[in-house]
């Protein structure tokens, strides 16, 4: 059932963007440090114009799924979520979001396609029945906070507005400093020769995304410090706060410290991509004086106990 009128009425969905120019892609354009910016605003420009406020729909985070932006939509209030629907439905958010794109990014035209779901529902299939597209809405509630990379892109956004002044080297410096995580001192152990390198215990190795093979042994070995190290991981991982490592820990309680362990890495993935890399893993175990588990994933020796 819908919420009552003394309940807050909130849903999530999920807006599916892509480009039909083969010359514009939207993932690329977003993960790029100096079109970032402009690609935000226009976003939250046509969403606002969506709903006739500023803060209708909220955008909780910004997936590059290539060739497919996916956005995660919150609303807050039914009536909000309505009009939405319709802006959609009429190609008026379409037609916008458009427009947007092309002023903010300076092109000549930038046609989208656009597909809304919310959960397994596909909503563009049911569009013309509102009050189910509404209810598909509220039934999924949004899985996480603002993604802070959300937040930073707003202040910025608000920065260039109140001080037009600012020159673009600036706001890509600021936005660079968005989508580049600190790498670990060098002096601490682990270094980074390159993105594609790293040096452990004075051995090069090969710079990599997470195997299931590294998920499996990690979650196995680390027992009760993977609370420690996903706080360690804080520092390139913005899915990674306190609260979701304590809700992870009240969650997965039941099914012990292998299963809590592996759901830590599972967001880690999740939140940062390909950016999930072995490095990174290596170096938080370091931080945690978790040097034998680290030799293990990186096949140096045969696991011992880490407790």
């Amino acid at each position: 059932k819908m919420a009552s009128s003394c309940t807050p009425w909130i849903g999530s969905a999920y807006l599916f963007l892509q480009s039909t120019c083969k010359t514009i892609v939207l993932p690329s354009l977003y993960e790029s440090s100096q079109k970032k910016p402009s690609v935000f605003k226009a976003l939250k420009l046509a969403l606002e114009d969506s709903t006739g406020s500023g803060n209708g729909v909220d955008m909780l985070k910004v997936h590059c799924s290539h060739p497919h932006l996916i956005v995660q939509l919150k609303f807050c209030k039914q009536e909000n979520c309505r009009q939405f629907l319709q802006s959609y439905r009429e190609g008026a958010l379409q037609q916008s979001l458009q427009n947007h794109l092309q002023l903010s990014l300076a092109m000549t035209t930038v046609p989208l396609e656009m597909e809304l779901k919310a959960g397994n529902e596909h909503l563009d299939k049911m569009l013309k029945d509102e009050d189910r597209c509404l209810e598909c809405i509220y039934r999924e509630k949004p899985d996480r906070l603002r993604d802070e990379e959300i937040t930073e892109l707003e202040e910025l956004l608000k920065s260039l507005i109140f001080h037009p002044s600012t020159n673009n080297s600036v706001a890509e410096k600021d936005c660079a400093s968005l989508t580049s995580p600190s790498l670990p001192n060098p002096s601490k152990g682990t270094s980074f020769s390159s993105q594609d390198h790293f040096v452990f215990q004075g051995q090069q190795f090969a710079n990599r995304t997470l195997t299931r093979d590294d998920h499996q042994k990690f979650a196995k070995l680390v027992s009760k410090k993977w609370k420690q190290v996903g706080r360690s991981l804080q520092k390139y991982c913005r899915g990674l706060r306190d609260p979701v490592i304590d809700n992870l820990a009240l969650e997965y309680e039941r099914e012990g410290l292998y299963e809590q362990a592996y759901q830590l890495l599972c967001r880690f993935i999740e939140s940062e991509g390909k950016k999930a890399t072995i490095a990174l893993l290596i170096s938080a175990l370091e931080e945690n004086g978790l040097i034998s588990l680290a030799e293990e994933l990186l096949g140096l020796h045969s696991g011992e106990d880490f407790s």
